[in-house]
């Protein structure tokens, strides 16, 4: 820890020393540079960064491209607050502000051209030609709805060309790392058709060895696709449609070790005799209509998202080379999959005071899983009575729903404006779970008969802020905002003596920020600064029960979480630019009672889990002029990311303590081509990224190096 505080010493130094030298420039004249007013849609409709009010981080392409993003995931520490955990599945753990995905529900909403990526199987984690990237931090519930609680990551992929462009990418790294991607822009009919693709393939040899068989465990490949048709109508209309897919493979999900402290001993082993390849497929095809008059416009978007989700042969269970247990769920096409509708209408219009906006959503979901445990020769092992027979467990789920929502920001006058909002949603849960036993020979026994249980829910989110314009360089807001990640039905276990469902409510959350965003040194010098307060009530938490691998959700009791949010950018010379982003968070339960051996134990006061204490991000970026030319621009790049301690368990047993990555890149880019060189991890840090509540540990990555060439045209 001492060497964390040190390291944020210097960053703090470094602050001061680059804002007094920014302060130092002659006031009389402007400087040749400036930083770019920066245009965000983080309230659906266009407007400056720094005029929103509520927290807002902001990436364009060239900075995408510059820090290596290929994967949501690396948005961690660079934006405020923000952290991704991996358990091995290539699935996200998104935490923001000491609200994190404690269940399917996710706790922040991840958009991609508009479109809500509904759950944790039907979202897009591989990025590939993005425009831009927004990740709005706090309840986002009156314009985006239903899990949008900690706050909401916009993605936005890279549209129509006036003309014939592309590109085409190729990445090699250790680990046999190896990623390729395309891209095509074209204009089919001026001013009226056009039409995009790109498309990535990213492969991985793997990270881990099983002990088992000597082998590489964890070989990866995902292929993502995306195209684009727009049309221009007469008289203002427009017609985009979409398609994206991914395909993932990957031949080691479960990477885990028994414990945290078995991972850090022993990096990226594993022993393990049931081997898989999981199979994973989703798309995602949307229909955006819009309409735009003179002070009004109307949006129509329509979208269907499909996810198929399963495991080639049985997965290994117990995380040992023993045949005890392992996981079957290869039943066909019916069953693993994900099909969820969704629509939104939206109407917004603008005058000189005011600019307004009312919509209305709805969603219909529909999730048949089947997934057996099979208890092999070895089941004796860990207290089986019998072995060679297979505990099968259906969950069918369906959910729908239908929300109305508006919003309005009026200028009460030239430095204030007054805004508010008000989505009130409706939501219903249909499950049915079942339980058999088969011992392969003949059918199944049944052992635990259909049962069928439904609720709903109806929560009201309001939205108030205050925005204040000391200057035209400084703006202050204060905000209300409320969150809602709706409840539901969870299975219990495999018991047939315990009952069959379990229904937990919604969690919702109350959130105040105050902040300023400004601009200083003749905008040389960007630095925006907030503060939160959130009470959660009713918050969910996970356990994964074994051997059954399921999954059930309760409502563990109240978290407050308060914290401070800043993001620094600095011009230092026309060609050295420093960023510094740093969050804290401090998210402890007010009450949290837990069953333990001898009874009910008392948790109150615990951190809550997946939140690292603070996440620092430091970036140093040069381009020296010496070696540039009317062809070449250099680059060299510097990071440092830093996380707090961290907890994996509500009994904070199962902890991660502070850690720290350095990473690095340079390249030169002429007109048409572009060369890169890349460095992650550079130290090989040895940290947990994901922990399960019994103790099975996934290891962040190690040590990575590489290098892209890219053509554009």
């Amino acid at each position: 820890m001492k060497k964390e505080i040190t390291q944020l010493g210097l960053v703090i130094l470094l602050v001061f020393v680059s804002a007094f030298s920014a302060k130092a420039q002659t006031n009389d004249t402007i400087p040749e540079r400036q930083l770019d007013q920066v245009t965000v849609e983080a309230q659906k409709q266009p407007e400056d960064l720094q005029k929103v009010p509520f927290s807002v981080s902001a990436l364009d392409a060239e900075q995408i491209e510059r820090q290596n993003i290929w994967n949501v995931r690396e948005l961690r520490s660079i934006v405020p607050n923000l952290y991704f955990a991996n358990p091995g599945d290539n699935r996200n753990v998104i935490s923001m502000r000491g609200i994190t995905t404690t269940s399917y529900e996710p706790a922040v909403a991840t958009y991609v051209d508009g479109v809500n990526q509904f759950g944790l199987d039907t979202y897009f984690f591989t990025l590939n030609d993005i425009e831009s990237i927004e990740v709005l931090r706090g309840p986002q519930g009156t314009l985006y709805g239903r899990n949008a609680m900690g706050g909401v990551i916009n993605i936005k992929t890279k549209k129509q060309s006036e003309r014939l462009t592309g590109f085409a990418k190729v990445a090699f790294g250790n680990y046999g790392l190896t990623r390729a991607s395309v891209g095509v822009k074209t204009m089919i009919k001026p001013e009226k058709i056009y039409f995009g693709v790109s498309a990535v393939t990213e492969g991985l040899d793997g990270y881990y060895t099983n002990l088992y068989n000597d082998s590489n465990f964890d070989k990866q490949r995902v292929t993502n696709f995306n195209s684009d048709l727009l049309f221009y109508f007469n008289k203002g209309w427009e017609l985009a449609l979409n398609f994206k897919s991914t395909a993932n493979r990957n031949n080691g999900p479960f990477a885990l070790a028994p414990d945290p402290d078995s991972a850090r001993e022993n990096p990226f082993v594993v022993n393990q005799n049931a081997t898989t390849e999981m199979v994973d497929n989703t798309t995602n095809t949307s229909m955006v209509i819009k309409k735009k008059w003179e002070n009004l416009e109307f949006s129509s978007i329509t979208a269907y998202q499909t996810n198929w989700r399963y495991y080639r042969e049985p997965i290994d269970g117990d995380f040992s080379p023993i045949d005890a247990v392992s996981i079957v769920n290869n039943y066909g096409k019916d069953w693993n999959t994900n099909k969820i509708w969704t629509q939104e209408f939206r109407l917004a219009g603008n005058s000189d005071r005011l600019n307004w906006q009312v919509g209305l959503f709805g969603f219909s979901s529909d999730a048949p899983t089947r997934q057996g445990i099979f208890f092999g020769e070895d089941a004796g092992l860990i207290g089986s009575p019998i072995t060679n027979f297979t505990n099968i467990s259906t969950n069918i789920q369906g959910s729908t729903g239908l929300a109305v929502f508006g919003q309005a920001a009026y200028q009460l006058s030239d430095k204030f404006i007054l805004t508010g909002g008000l989505r009130l949603d409706y939501e219903e849960k249909e499950l049915t779970v079942g339980q058999e036993l088969d011992f392969g020979a003949g059918d199944p026994m049944v052992t635990q008969p259909d049962t069928t249980g439904t609720v709903d829910f109806t929560a009201v989110t309001p939205k108030v802020s205050l925005a204040y314009a000391s200057s035209e360089t400084s703006n202050w807001y204060l905000s209300y905002s409320r969150g809602y990640r709706p409840g539901g039905l969870t299975q219990i276990g495999s018991d047939p003596s315990q009952p069959p469902l379990f229904a937990y409510d919604p969690e919702f959350s109350n959130n105040f920020e105050i902040g300023v965003k400004n601009f200083f040194a003749q905008r040389r010098i960007r630095w925006n600064v907030s503060a939160f307060l959130s009470g959660i009530s009713d918050v969910q938490v996970p356990a994964l029960i074994l051997p059954d691998a399921i999954v059930i959700t309760s409502n563990a009791g109240d978290v407050t979480s308060q914290g401070i949010e800043s993001e620094f950018t600095a011009l230092l010379t026309g060609n050295l630019v420093f960023d510094w982003n740093f969050g804290y968070t401090n998210a402890t339960y007010d009450e949290l009672v837990l069953p333990g051996e001898d009874g009910e134990v008392d948790y109150s006061g615990n951190k809550q889990i997946f939140t690292p204490e603070y996440t620092s991000f430091v970036g140093l970026e040069w381009t020296p002029q010496f070696f540039n030319s009317s062809t070449a621009r250099w680059f060299v790049r510097g990071e440092w990311q830093a996380f707090g301690e961290q907890f994996y368990n509500l009994e904070n047993t199962i902890s991660q303590d502070s850690f720290s990555l350095l990473n690095a890149k340079a390249g030169v880019t002429g007109r048409v081509w572009e060369v890169y060189f890349w460095a992650r991890n550079i130290t090989d840090e040895v940290y947990v990224d994901y922990a399960y509540n019994f103790g099975a540990s996934h290891l962040g990555n190690p040590a990575t190096f590489g290098g892209e060439v890219v053509f554009r045209f």
